[in-house]
C-alpha cells in the first residue's frame, strides 16, 4: 500500500507538467493574445475582439493607427512576453528570483518569497483584473462552492434512498414512473430548463409570478439587507439557491439513482441473502445491515473525488442565465480574454485536486473491501 501511494504521488508531478506544458503550447500559437487584443483596443476594435477572441476584423474604410513601437515593448513587458519562450516556460513551473542580490545565499534560497511558480503555488496575476490568480479562485469559490456542496449531499441523499426503495419495489408502478420521471429529468438540458423557468418564473414583466431573484446568491446590496436578522439572510440565500440548484442537480439523479438501484439488486440475489432469510432474520434487519453495506461500496468509493470536486463546481450556463458570478463563468472569460494566468492557474487547482481526489478514490476501495489488494493485482 505505501509503496502504492508513493508511486502515484510521484507520477502526479509528470502528469501536471504534461498537462500544463501542452496548454502552454497552445496558448502561445492560438491568435488573439493579450498583446493583439490590447492593440485592437486602441485602435477602436476591442468589442469585435473580445467577442471574436481572435483578431479584430477591419472593413475597407476602417481607420488604421500603427501601434507605437515604444508602447509595444511596454506592452509586452506588462504581459510578461518581453522574455524568450524557455524563460516563460520555466517561470510557469518554477523559478527563483532572489529580491535581495546581498543576501547570504542559503537565506535566499530558503526565503519563499525569491521564488515563483505553480510548483510553489504562485500563479501570478490576471492580465486584465490586477489581482492574483489565487485571490480571484477565493472571490469566486463560494458561489460555486456553495453550488456544489449543496447539490452533492441533496444528490447523494435523494438517489441512495431512491434507489434502495426502486431496488426493494423492482418491477411495481412506483418503479415504473420513479425510472420515468429521473430520465426525463437526465434527458432535459439544465440550461434549457433555466431559460424556462427564467420565462415563466423569472423578475421580467413576461413572467407568470416573479419567484426567481434577479442575480446573485444574496440580495446583498439592496436597503436594509445589513439589519436583517440572521434567519431572514438565510431564507434570502436559500430563495435565491433554488432555482439554479435546481437546474444543477436535475440532470445528476439518473445515474446515481439507477447505480445504486442496480447495486442493490445484485447483492439481493447473492447466496448469503438468501441464507439470512433462510435462518428466519427480519427483512429489514436483511436488507439494511447485509444488503446495504455491500450494496453501497460503488457509490461510497466515488466519494473522495466527488467531494473534492464540488468545492470547484462551475457551469457557465447557469451562471450566466442567473447571473451568478462563480468559477464557470470566470474560466470562460479568461479563455476569451486569453487571460493567461487565470487560465493556466485554474487548470493547474482542478488537475491537481481530480489527481489527489482519484488516488483517494482508489484507496477508499482498499479501506472499504479488505478482499482488494494493489499489491496483489501489481504482482
Amino acid at each position: 500500500m505505501t509503496s502504492y501511494i508513493i508511486r502515484r504521488l510521484l507520477l502526479m508531478f509528470p502528469t501536471l507538467i504534461g498537462i500544463i506544458t501542452i496548454t502552454f503550447i497552445a496558448t502561445q500559437f492560438v491568435p488573439g493574445g493579450p498583446i493583439d487584443q490590447m492593440k485592437s483596443l486602441l485602435m477602436g476594435h476591442g468589442s469585435a475582439l473580445t467577442e471574436a477572441g481572435g483578431s479584430a476584423m477591419t472593413g475597407p474604410g476602417s481607420k488604421q493607427r500603427e501601434l507605437d513601437p515604444k508602447h509595444f515593448e511596454e506592452l509586452k513587458k506588462i504581459y510578461h512576453l518581453d522574455k524568450p519562450l524557455w524563460e516563460r516556460y520555466l517561470r510557469t513551473f518554477l523559478w527563483y528570483s532572489p529580491k535581495n542580490k546581498n543576501a547570504p545565499f542559503t537565506d535566499s534560497v530558503f526565503n519563499y518569497d525569491n521564488w515563483e511558480g505553480f510548483l510553489v503555488f504562485k500563479f501570478g496575476n490576471s492580465f486584465y483584473r490586477n489581482k492574483s490568480v489565487l485571490s480571484l479562485i477565493k472571490e469566486k469559490l463560494p458561489v460555486s462552492a456553495s453550488l456544489g456542496i449543496t447539490s452533492f449531499f441533496l444528490t447523494y441523499t435523494i438517489c441512495i434512498i431512491l434507489g434502495i426503495g426502486k431496488a426493494v419495489k423492482n418491477g411495481t408502478r412506483f418503479d415504473t414512473w420513479t425510472s420515468l420521471i429521473v430520465l426525463i429529468g437526465y434527458s432535459v438540458p439544465g440550461f434549457v430548463l433555466a431559460i424556462f423557468l427564467i420565462v415563466l418564473l423569472g423578475p421580467g414583466d413576461g413572467a407568470i409570478t416573479h419567484l426567481i431573484p434577479i442575480a446573485g446568491l444574496t440580495s446583498a446590496g439592496t436597503p436594509g439587507y445589513e439589519s436583517w436578522s440572521f434567519w431572514e439572510k438565510l431564507i434570502d440565500y436559500l430563495h435565491h439557491l433554488a432555482a439554479p440548484l435546481f437546474c444543477y442537480v436535475l440532470g445528476g439523479f439518473a445515474t446515481l439513482t439507477l447505480l445504486t438501484k442496480n447495486a442493490f439488486l445484485e447483492e439481493m440475489r447473492k447466496q448469503y441473502v438468501l441464507t439470512a432469510r433462510a435462518k428466519g432474520l427480519p427483512e429489514k434487519k436483511v436488507l439494511f445491515k447485509h444488503v446495504l453495506k455491500n450494496s453501497l461500496i460503488p457509490l461510497v468509493t466515488g466519494f473522495p473525488l466527488a467531494f473534492l470536486a464540488m468545492f470547484f463546481t462551475g457551469s457557465l450556463l447557469l451562471e450566466q442565465i442567473f447571473t451568478l458570478d462563480g468559477l464557470g463563468l470566470l474560466s470562460y472569460q479568461a479563455v476569451i480574454q486569453r487571460d493567461y494566468p487565470i487560465v493556466l492557474g485554474t487548470l493547474f487547482i482542478f488537475s491537481l485536486m481530480a489527481l489527489i481526489g482519484q488516488l483517494l478514490t482508489d484507496l477508499s476501495y482498499v479501506l472499504i473491501d479488505p478482499r482488494i489488494s494493489f499489491d496483489e493485482s501489481q504482482g
